[in-house]
């Protein structure tokens, strides 16, 4: 598979992923996805982005139970 911006190869591989939202911060090491190897990119697939983003509301929600016990 080619990299679309520099026409790198893409190899099944890992990368990081990390989010600064709602007052935290939060990062990954190692997941798995699709990295060029000209440039270093990295794409996620579906099921990696689900896990991802099933992983951020749940933390957002006990973001927001943490904020409402501070009074």
């Amino acid at each position: 598979m080619e990299y679309f911006y520099c026409k790198g190869q893409m190899a099944k591989s890992t990368a990081p992923f990390s989010a600064d939202r709602n007052g935290y911060h939060i990062s990954w090491k190692s997941i798995s996805a699709w990295v060029c190897t000209q440039c270093g990119e990295a794409l996620f697939e579906e099921n990696e982005v689900d896990h991802i983003q099933r992983a951020l509301q749940q933390i957002d929600q006990e973001t927001i139970a943490l904020k409402s016990n501070i009074a």
